[in-house]
């Protein structure tokens, strides 16, 4: 017992496991994390429905977003961006998600409201189109969860994808917010109110703070009765300065910084929003 605690308790080196495949490719959590998705009262996955409204106005209203505009959403998760988007008139908007259980949600709102949203499943990491869009959004700090390299092949991809007046809208966690981060560990049974298994389980939730990365993880051991299993959620905490030496090589610049999507003042916080443009 003493040797399995030690295992599953280990602090792992940076980045050296992912596993966010995990939560799209297992069905039960699948839906766990539409639920979240959907739920207004929840901000584990999606921000409020309320706040949704006002950024995507805010986002239409400050880029003059009209019909003739092409957007495109990383991470649509259920649609919840891009059904408005497309509700405010905006031409071509197009979603890109993991989760095949999030863009069924996504496609069946779509069609049931008669919005024309162009959805594609798979890992956007890889997607590959040749158009150039006026708005590029990833929310949620999704931007976070992927490690350094990942982040460069995003940032990439997103600059051969932006127009040439175009925009990238996305937010990120603050090095505020790491301060306040700790490591523990914790040992539950059925956890997250049941979110990792329709059966009974035990869950070792090891949380841990990485100086001077500002990176954390919250690792999850996972022990069912037939199988067990460990998911690592990495989060990557940023500095303006961060934020900037990440844009350079790609020729992307910080055309104005926020304290989230919807436009407010940028003020010290657990979060801060940037609007990037060709350097």
């Amino acid at each position: 017992m003493f040797k399995k605690l030690s295992q599953s308790t280990e602090k792992p080196v940076v980045w050296s496991a992912y596993t966010a495949e995990v939560l799209w490719a297992d069905e039960h959590i699948a839906k766990q994390m539409l639920a979240y998705h959907l739920n207004p009262n929840i901000e584990a996955a999606s921000r409020s429905f309320d706040f949704i409204d006002q950024s995507v106005n805010w986002l239409v209203s400050e880029f003059g977003l009209n019909q003739n505009s092409q957007t495109i959403d990383f991470g649509c998760g259920p649609g919840l961006y891009t059904q408005r988007l497309k509700q405010c008139g905006v031409g071509t908007v197009v979603g890109l998600d993991f989760s095949s259980n999030s863009l069924e949600y996504a496609n069946q709102q779509a069609k049931q409201a008669e919005l024309d949203i162009e959805y594609h499943l798979g890992n956007y990491l890889e997607y590959q189109d040749d158009r150039q869009f006026d708005l590029i959004t990833l929310v949620m700090c999704d931007f976070c969860a992927l490690s350094p390299a990942q982040r460069s092949v995003l940032l990439g991809k997103f600059k051969s994808m932006l127009a040439p007046n175009g925009v990238i809208a996305f937010d990120v966690y603050t090095a505020t917010r790491f301060d306040q981060q700790s490591d523990f560990i914790t040992l539950g049974k059925n956890t997250m109110n049941g979110f990792w298994s329709a059966d009974d389980y035990w869950c070792i939730q090891s949380s841990f703070a990485y100086q001077p990365e500002l990176v954390t993880l919250d690792k999850y051991v996972i022990s069912e009765a037939n199988r067990e299993w460990t998911v690592y959620n990495w989060l990557q905490h940023f500095t303006l300065d961060m934020i900037k030496n990440e844009l350079e090589p790609h020729g992307l610049a910080i055309k104005a910084s926020y304290s989230d999507l919807r436009g407010n003042p940028l003020v010290e916080s657990d979060e801060m929003a940037f609007v990037v443009s060709h350097k």
